[in-house]
């Protein structure tokens, strides 16, 4: 089955916290109901009964399951089979037999896969390509708890060498696979600059969306994704070049052949998609 719009920004918001469930949808693209991390031990139960009871846009929520294998996994489908969302994130997705897993318990839902441990990124090209799967996302925490690390940045807030492969790994299993990948989340909800700056790269490397865990991180990735006018202005300007141009040609100096072109067809779709 195809899978829900992307973004470009998509909140995490507690399963167990109805009462927000409401105001995430207004200010995301798209919500996640989480009952995985966000939700602590005692209240897994609580955050089922809350998504059961929910009537979110289908078409704009995904709900966030436990990994596969843990006691919560099989009590989390039971809860989303009684609701109108046909789309999942499975946390801590570490192989196609997880994927499968979700199919089988779920029917033809569409899978974002989470590829949040060593397992999982150095599976994430098959991962991609399992049926189902619509969409990866990578996530940095969990990965470098997997590997017995303590953080995944550096004193200066920059990711760790090890957090770059596995964001570059998953976004080009991504790729390879023709789906979308989503940008981890930005743990440090104050360093709106720090947000800014990694959604700006986000977007330029080729990210379909990024996650986010505050209403207030919103705005500034959807500033990020969408185009100013003259970046705008000026992919239209080459596109306009090239329609008399054969092949490789110069256009203000610089070099222009068809990976350039697409680029600046891509500021237009990220124009449109953004109104």
């Amino acid at each position: 089955m195809s899978g829900i719009p992307l973004g470009p920004a998509l909140l995490f918001c507690p399963a167990d916290r109805p009462e927000r469930y409401g105001k995430a949808a207004e200010r995301a693209d798209t919500v996640i109901l989480d009952l995985e991390d966000a939700v602590a031990p005692a209240a897994k139960e609580a955050a089922r009964r809350a998504l059961a009871a929910s009537v979110l846009d289908p078409d704009r929520t995904v709900v966030r399951l436990n990994a596969v294998g843990t006691p919560d996994f099989a009590l989390d489908c039971e809860a989303v089979r009684g609701t109108n969302y046909r789309t999942v994130m499975l946390a801590k997705t570490e192989s196609p037999d997880d994927v499968a897993a979700v199919r089988s318990a779920l029917g033809d839902v569409g899978v974002i896969a989470l590829c949040e441990t060593a397992r999982g990124v150095v599976n994430a090209v098959e991962i991609a390509g399992s049926d189902g799967v619509t969409a990866l996302m990578w996530g940095a925490e969990d990965l470098v708890a997997s590997l017995g690390g303590t953080s995944s940045r550096t004193a200066g807030g920059t990711y760790r060498a090890v957090a770059l492969h596995a964001r570059s790994q998953v976004l080009l299993a991504a790729g390879a696979a023709g789906i979308g990948c989503i940008d981890a989340v930005f743990v440090d909800i104050a360093d709106t600059e720090g947000l800014s700056t990694e959604a700006d790269d986000a977007v330029a490397s080729g990210f379909a969306a990024k996650a986010s865990i505050h209403p207030s991180q919103v705005a500034v990735i959807r500033t990020a994704f969408a185009p100013d006018d003259a970046e705008v202005e000026r992919a239209r300007a080459l596109l306009a070049a090239a329609e008399g141009e054969r092949g490789v040609f110069t256009y203000e100096g610089r070099m222009v052949d068809e990976p350039i072109l697409r680029h600046a067809r891509s500021v237009l779709v990220r124009a449109g998609v953004a109104g």
